[in-house]
């Protein structure tokens, strides 16, 4: 069975309009294809209409409701809501596949360029100099969406956007189902788990960041290749996604609301995809090494301390890597690699 096939069943019955005296409804089939068709390559409407023989404003309705029928109906099973499970899976994707340790997701955003919406000044003007809105995500190592979150205004930095999302608030800052906090592979110090960002997000104790460029030693040169080496499955992610889901590419010449819905049925179906091409991860058993550090004075690791035992580690012969050294490149790196051989 084709994917579309497999899309369809799902969703088919909730596709179907009843029958009236009056007239045929669209059928399902059509519908579906008229949604895919335009995320596909971003036509527009006026384009659609001549190819499908629909009329504009149908299509347009058609559009919106199938994008929602689509979000509502995957996004239980292609992105539920994430538990400690599926965050130990996402964990071990990262050990097995960026050899980082304890690593529970890539954070970025990506700007989504809109028509500017009527009366809205420069909420949504943003630094790249077009209208957008974000899209902020939370990537697992085999470029699947395991969060996001949408529709803050494009003039907004990454920064800002992370901290009124559902993203930072019920993961980042809460907590409620990170897992605790255990030892790196090798160690018997208790980490906690953390996700992985560029240099527009700020550091905490769950998120790490690379150190600033200047003045960068070999241990710090080491761990933001590490750090790279993880963070990239996020940029992946928008990649792919962006490769299959051309209106993503385009100006979309939608309400906001809409955007909203159209971006969240491409996220969706970008898993679905995914997962239909890719088998699962595999859940790691947790380590038998529990022991506890005293990290300073404050009750709590800060994020600069859990950074700094992050380096020391991706240094240290039970973290490092054969092929770190000559990646990371400097004179510096040779020395640090006598000294860990």
């Amino acid at each position: 069975m084709s994917m579309f096939d497999q899309l369809f069943e799902f969703i088919k019955a909730d596709l179907t309009m009843t029958t009236t005296c009056m007239r045929k409804p669209i059928s399902p089939e059509d519908r579906l294809l008229i949604t895919l068709r335009f995320l596909a390559t971003g036509e527009s409407y006026a384009s659609l209409h001549l190819q499908f023989r629909v009329g504009v404003s149908t299509i347009s309705r058609i559009v919106r409701s199938t994008c929602s029928v689509i979000w509502q109906k995957l996004q239980p099973t292609e992105m539920p809501c994430p538990s400690e499970e599926t965050w130990l899976q996402v964990a071990a994707g990262f050990q097995t596949v960026a050899n980082f340790p304890n690593c529970i997701g890539a954070v970025d955003g990506k700007h989504i360029r809109v028509q500017q919406p009527p009366h809205s000044g420069t909420r949504f003007y943003n630094y790249k100099k077009y209208f957008s809105i974000v899209l902020m995500a939370v990537a697992d190592a085999h470029s699947r969406f395991v969060a996001i979150d949408v529709g803050n205004y494009g003039s907004s930095g990454d920064s800002r956007v992370l901290q009124v999302s559902a993203i930072g608030r019920q993961i980042l800052r809460d907590c409620v189902t990170l897992p605790a906090a255990r030892p790196l592979p090798g160690s018997t110090v208790d980490v906690p788990f953390v996700m992985v960002s560029d240099e527009a997000f700020p550091l905490l104790p769950n998120l790490l960041r690379p150190y600033a460029q200047r003045e960068l030693d070999a241990r710090r040169r080491i761990f933001n290749y590490r750090l790279a080496r993880a963070r990239r499955v996020v940029e992946c992610a928008f990649g792919i996604m962006s490769s299959q889901w051309r209106v993503l590419n385009t100006a979309i010449r939608l309400d906001v609301n809409t955007v909203d819905i159209v971006v969240k049925a491409c996220c969706v179906l970008h898993n679905f995809n995914r997962n239909n091409i890719h088998d699962g991860d595999v859940l790691m058993p947790p380590s038998s090494l529990h022991t506890h550090i005293n990290w300073g004075s404050q009750p709590n690791p800060s994020g600069t301390q859990i950074r700094d035992f992050f380096a020391d580690y991706f240094i240290s012969p039970q973290g490092a890597v054969p092929w770190q050294y000559s990646c990371a490149g400097g004179e510096q790196t040779r020395v640090m690699e006598s000294r860990t051989s």
